[in-house]
């Protein structure tokens, strides 16, 4: 589990490779037409396949359901890029080019234009858009599939012999069959002086060096499936070696014309069943997509001393070819094994430190099985036992975008790597029996969660690409900052705050938000809303929209609701809130016992602030001081699993006390210090039962360091079994009142142990006794729930940890706090004297919940 290190390396081996940074990513792809919408997609598993658009080919034309046959696809899906508006004057290009230019070479300048303006560089040679640099010491290497796609139609014009032959074999006459062999003519593109150029995928890097005035190494790399990493492993040569300062790479790829489906057909690759599933028992094929990636590179400790926001590190490439394997295009694991091996050593990185694998995952049987073969080998070398790594592919979601292919795998991983989540892979109902949880070093990840580490080693991931031919690439990543940075405010929430004297002056304002803006529009009113936002206003309104929300309706009834109705506050289900007049009373924030778990609480959040991230963070650590071989990390966000029998293992697992109690003071802490970040202050703060420890911490009594070494210790303490019964609980369905006449009517020796509603109580004490319990209950027509716990809280079955409990408190600094805190067992204000909280909060293990007193005190 340690890294390679210069001392351990043979005098022949290659040294370690330099670092090199990403610092601007630009991209068109399915559904997404640029970086923040593309990485919303994957990480919210938005499925970007669709039937094959009229812009493309048309199905009905080319479809036959039978593999056989001739010049016909078994396929009609895909992923394709949303139309983009171009304008050719901001390219350099007269509008009467652009019809003799590929798609690629357009589009590639525009997202060559997005990366330098990502990174803050300027695309010109002014420096009106952004910081100036070395443009004479910048190259450009692009993974490019031999010609572009304007090839097809300006090649298919030349066969105007054969048509007017064989209209003439048919009888037809000279002057219809002219007509017709013009006809036919003009249907595709025709030839002119931009063609040649225009059809040749060196170019596409040619016009983005010439555009943007660049004079490093301008070239393309066809590595067929495997170009764009094969082209960025170039550049890295070229940053490596010094001939150039920074570089533009990447990979691109608009060729999803029928000529490229039938390429794949005749293989045949393609999935009938029209989905990728990679690494699924059942997957069937691939799916073919397009898009455009293009990357900025630099030597991190330039990039650094630039001062460039950097979103991942290249530690070091791999690469290799099959050699002599079973067939040309048929995968090989020896070759695959052999790339990864290098990738390794050139990182000087240790294969079990990976945590995240973007594979090359097409979704085809036989290439599916054989790349997770070399993973699991090589990873398994590293590390004998356990499953650490995330496996997935982009390719479920956008399809094969084949050249751009590894670049789009690339972006992902370095988004991951950014914003500190391990993405999905969607469409997989139950993976390859290789990658079982638990048995390979690798699993596949179909959702969301949050990249929590538990130690001080740096995220790391690593991503494959292969290509027809043999051609292997494994590339190794590295978080460039361990500690999430900044909220991940993506634009797909908008938040409006209106605010003013009256709900006239409201309704006014309203009217500037309509249906005929834009959603970018939307964005840039809603920014502008809550800078001029006043929560000293005598009215105030705040809107939640989404793409989804049904906004001509909801500005209709807010209309209603401001100007026909006299209410002091309201809300509507579809995301508006209003209330007028000065807050009345003061704000008390409580925190949920031990019962509130379930694998992945919050998972949401802890994906997007980093506030609940650096929560997680610090309990999955200091639970690894007492657990070394656990990770609460996974017992909160658990591997994903896929039979029920696994999904409740999961379940049970986070019930377990000693794992529970850490698990949501951690998660209770770190959604409180979200509300931190939006100014929400309490005026006192209470928790039930273990809830009492996070309203400690957010008062400020404890540090979040003691709060999750108490909850570690307090869930040991609790799970201890005993040689005899531990007890149980009842949860009841009536008022304390009745529960104390039944007891004592039925000589029941139990205590209400919880009392947490006026008609809502929970029973502690023997288990035989609970068991009676539920049958007298039931016979009174009183509603009754054993609950799932390890023993009877808050009763004498608890009592024996009191005393050790007390003693560990000795270890714990109390402080003074900001705000008060309201006990459980004494529905009071905690002491301010150390001694007294001390013992208080130790008592409180075996003491019942007082909670309704409590909340009427407060």
């Amino acid at each position: 589990m340690t890294d390679i290190t210069e001392n351990n390396r043979n005098e022949t081996d290659t040294p370690s490779a330099v670092p090199l940074a990403i610092v601007g990513i630009g991209c068109l792809f399915p559904k997404a037409n640029n970086v923040e919408t593309y990485w919303r997609n994957i990480r919210e598993g938005v499925d970007a396949i669709t039937e094959v658009p009229d812009s493309h080919w048309k199905p009905e034309d080319y479809f036959n359901i039978d593999k056989n046959a001739a010049d016909m696809t078994y396929a009609r899906r895909g992923g394709f890029i949303d139309p983009v508006d171009f304008d050719p004057l901001l390219y350099g290009l007269s509008p009467n080019n652009i019809e003799a230019t590929d798609t690629t070479q357009l589009l590639g300048m525009v997202v060559a234009r997005q990366a330098l303006l990502d990174a803050g560089y300027s695309t010109s040679s002014d420096n009106a858009d952004g910081r100036p640099f070395d443009r004479s010491r910048t190259s450009v290497i692009l993974g490019i599939t031999g010609t572009l796609e304007l090839v097809i139609p300006l090649g298919a014009r030349l066969g105007h012999p054969h048509w007017r032959r064989a209209l003439a074999d048919a009888g037809v006459a000279d002057d219809v069959a002219e007509d017709v062999v013009q006809r036919i003519a003009d249907s595709y593109v025709p030839w002119q002086e931009n063609s040649f150029p225009g059809l040749l995928g060196n170019v596409a890097a040619g016009r983005i060096a010439n555009r943007f005035d660049l004079g490093g190494t301008n070239c393309v790399v066809d590595a067929a499936c495997a170009s764009s990493l094969s082209a960025i492993h170039m550049a890295a040569l070229e940053l490596y070696s010094g001939r150039s300062d920074m570089a533009i790479s990447g990979g691109f790829d608009t060729f999803n014309d029928i000529f490229m489906y039938m390429c794949f057909s005749k293989t045949p690759a393609l999935s009938p069943t029209g989905n990728s599933r990679p690494f699924d028992i059942n997957g069937d094929g691939t799916i073919l997509g397009e898009g455009l990636g293009a990357i900025i590179l630099k030597r991190l400790h330039d990039a650094e001393r630039d001062g460039d926001k950097i979103y991942a590190v290249i530690k070091g490439m791999g690469s290799s070819s099959d050699g002599r394997g079973n067939a040309i295009y048929a995968p090989s694991a020896n070759g695959q094994t052999l790339a990864l091996k290098n990738a390794y050593q050139d990182a000087a990185i240790a294969p079990g430190t990976i945590e995240l694998v973007e594979a090359h995952g097409t979704g085809t049987r036989v290439g599916d099985a054989v790349e997770a073969e070399a993973l699991s080998s090589v990873f398994r070398e590293d590390r004998e036992d356990g499953t650490w790594c995330a496996l997935g592919s982009v390719k479920s979601m956008i399809g094969h975008t084949k050249a751009a292919a590894g670049v789009a795998g690339l972006i992902k991983i370095a988004m991951a790597l950014k914003q500190k989540v391990l993405p999905p892979t969607i469409k997989i109902e139950k993976p390859l029996e290789i990658l079982n949880p638990g048995k390979a070093p690798v699993y596949v990840n179909t959702h969301k969660r949050p990249w929590i580490t538990g130690s001080k080693m740096p995220r790391r991931a690593a991503i494959s690409a292969f290509g027809f031919g043999g051609s292997n690439f494994h590339c190794v990543l590295e978080e460039a900052e361990q500690t999430k940075q900044e909220v991940e405010w993506d634009g797909d929430v908008l938040i409006f705050a209106l605010s003013g004297k009256s709900p006239e002056v409201l309704d006014n304002k309203l009217q500037e938000i309509t249906t005929d803006l834009s959603w970018d529009e939307l964005r840039y009113a809603a920014a502008s809303s809550l800078q001029t936002f006043s929560i000293k206003a005598q009215c105030r309104l705040v809107l939640v929209i989404t793409h989804e929300t049904p906004l001509k309706n909801l500005l209709n009834d807010i209309h209603v609701n401001l100007v026909d109705q006299n209410k002091s506050s309201w809300s509507l289900a579809e995301g508006a809130y209003f209330g007028s007049g000065k807050q009345k009373g003061a704000m008390a924030i409580l925190f949920p016992g031990q019962g509130s778990q379930y694998p992945d609480m919050l998972r949401d959040l802890a994906c997007q602030f980093p506030q609940m991230q650096t929560a997680l963070t610090e309990a999955n650590i200091c639970f690894a001081e007492t657990e070394p071989d656990q990770s609460l990390r996974d017992v909160i966000y658990p591997i994903p699993v896929f039979t029920e029998e696994e999904r409740g293992h999961n379940v049970e697992r986070l019930r377990s006390t000693r794992n529970a109690q850490p698990a949501i003071g951690a998660v209770s802490i770190g959604a409180y210090r979200i509300l931190e970040l939006f100014r929400i202050k309490p005026d006192y703060t209470a928790g039930h039962s273990f809830g009492e420890l996070s309203a400690l911490c957010a008062a400020g009594r404890i540090d979040s360091r003691s709060l999750n070494r108490l909850a570690i210790k307090r869930g040991e303490l609790m799970q201890t079994e005993k040689d005899s019964d531990n007890g149980s609980m009842l949860a009841v369905a009536a008022s304390a009142a009745i529960l104390h006449e039944i007891l004592e009517a039925e000589q029941l020796d139990l205590i209400i142990a919880n009392h947490n509603a006026p008609k809502q109580v929970v029973l502690s004490g023997a288990t035989d006794q609970i068991d009676r319990a539920i049958i007298l209950l039931e016979k009174r027509g009183l509603g009754a729930r054993k609950l799932t716990v390890s023993a009877a809280f808050h009763s004498s079955f608890v009592a024996d940890a009191e005393k050790p409990f007390a003693q560990f408190l000795d270890t714990i600094k109390f402080k003074n706090g900001k705000y008060q805190v309201f006990a459980n067992s004494t529905s009071e204000a905690y002491p301010h004297e150390t001694a007294k909280a001390k013992a208080l909060l130790a008592s409180q293990l075996a003491r019942p919940v007082e909670f309704v007193t409590q909340i009427e005190n407060l």
